[in-house]
């Protein structure tokens, strides 16, 4: 992973255990430098101050162009996600095992359909 690293952007992962640990043996793990890992796992104990944290820490990496997050957990710090304007990183919102995906509350969905309206898919 550390060739990809050099040439490209990493994938972030906030996310319940299952969605970190699926991602980290698929190879999304990685530590940078500083050793910081790219992935946040949550549970019950997790305050969604941390989880705010973490999330502008991945914003400020330059080493970091996606931020996967699960719906559920972007719920939580929904007002920090819908600030963010910025391309680069995107952030994704993904189902967890626990919490199907809801199209309405995805932020970055609701922004591009505000972009098009029917007639410019005639």
């Amino acid at each position: 992973m550390a060739i990809a690293a050099a040439r490209g952007k990493l994938i972030a992962v906030i996310g319940d255990e299952d969605t970190c640990i699926g991602f980290v043996l698929g190879g999304v793990g990685e530590m940078n430098k500083n050793r910081k890992a790219n992935f946040m796992v949550v549970d019950k104990n997790t305050s969604v101050g941390e989880i705010e944290d973490t999330f502008r820490s991945f914003l400020r990496r330059d080493d970091i162009g996606i931020i996967l997050i699960n719906q559920n957990i972007a719920e939580m710090i929904r007002h920090v996600i819908d600030s963010h304007d910025l391309p680069i990183p995107a952030v994704l919102e993904i189902p967890s095992k626990d919490s199907p995906y809801d199209p309405s509350k995805d932020s970055i969905l609701r922004r591009a359909k505000g972009l098009f309206s029917a007639d410019d898919f005639r």
